[in-house]
């Protein structure tokens, strides 16, 4: 087999799950100041949905075949000129920049070494490619809103990936946290550390009460939302309503200088200082991945399958054989 080319999952034209599909491609090499990483495993995140169904295509463009995959873990295979604080063989585990795009999903990568952080020891490279993305909730609460201990804070989308570590980091942060969950995952939430868990298709906005703090990743009904927070309350966003992209982002745009509550958005986008926070953590015992199924590098379209679906408990992990 050429060793110049490796396994990574493609696709030639906007669609559903089905257009996924594992092809070869050349296999990357370290530039200077980057890192090869032999891919262990990697999650499906939800804008890898958005990008591949062609709903921002106005982003993604129309050159083909595109890729998937946002974060990973592995081990370090190769060092590029200049990199001199990590060496090969280490655990380590990121997220691909903003202007990487996906490509995650693949045998190997290659990504900036300021963009990789060592894996906890003793925690298994599958089990912890569900934590990258907490990076984003641990922005979100600590850095955007400023959470602070004795407030009350709801989650929106809190069973899945970046909501169910919000949920156990709202709890280690000292606040009073509603998590709002399908009928099906309050216990799962509850048992992340939830005080109060609630099923969003029985119990509308208007009856939740006041927040501190709300941090939602659906993107959608943001005005709602918005409308729960007490005096000085904060609401942090990292997603918006890709069935309205213009409208959603220009409320979001609107909400920075008009009415109560600024809503700020942003995008994950986390170097070795957020992997490093992630890693303490872990370590602490402060958060722990929630796998809900893993799948094969074969099914990574079964995966995406799984994540339209709906009812995620954590995150849908894809681990490269």
């Amino acid at each position: 087999m050429d060793d110049r080319m490796m396994k990574a999952v493609l696709y030639d034209r906007y669609g559903g799950p089905d257009v996924l599909y594992v092809g070869r491609v050349p296999r990357p090499r370290p530039a200077r100041g980057e890192v090869l990483v032999r891919v262990r495993a990697f999650s499906v995140n939800g804008g890898e949905l958005s990008a591949r169904s062609g709903r921002v295509r106005f982003l993604t463009g129309r050159k083909f075949p595109q890729r998937v995959g946002l974060d990973f873990t592995g081990e370090v295979a190769g060092l590029g000129a200049g990199v001199t604080d990590l060496a090969v063989g280490e655990r380590v585990w990121g997220v691909l920049g903003r202007t990487s795009g996906f490509g995650s999903a693949a045998e190997y990568v290659t990504v900036p070494a300021v963009r990789v952080g060592r894996v906890p020891e003793g925690l298994d490279l599958v089990a912890a490619a569900a934590l990258p993305v907490a990076t984003t909730a641990v922005t979100a609460l600590r850095d955007k809103a400023g959470l602070r201990a004795g407030e009350r804070l709801l989650v929106r989308g809190a069973a899945g990936g970046v909501g169910n570590a919000a949920v156990q980091l709202g709890r280690a942060y000292g606040a009073q946290v509603t998590a709002l969950a399908r009928a099906a995952n309050l216990d799962f939430v509850r048992g992340l550390g939830a005080h109060e868990a609630v099923d969003h298709r029985v119990m509308g906005p208007g009856e939740l009460g006041r927040f501190d703090v709300v941090l939602d990743t659906v993107g959608t009904d943001l005005r709602r939302y918005r409308g729960l927070l007490a005096p000085d309350g904060r609401m942090v966003t990292i997603a918006f309503d890709t069935a309205r992209p213009v409208a959603s982002l220009g409320f979001i745009l609107a909400s920075a200088v008009h009415g109560r509550g600024r809503v700020r958005f942003f995008s994950g986008n986390p170097q070795r200082a957020e992997l490093d926070a992630l890693a303490r953590l872990v370590e602490e015992k402060q958060l722990a991945p929630a796998t809900d199924t893993v799948f094969p590098l074969e099914e990574t379209a079964a995966a995406h399958r799984a994540l339209e679906a709906g009812g995620v408990r954590g995150k849908f992990v894809v681990e490269v054989g």
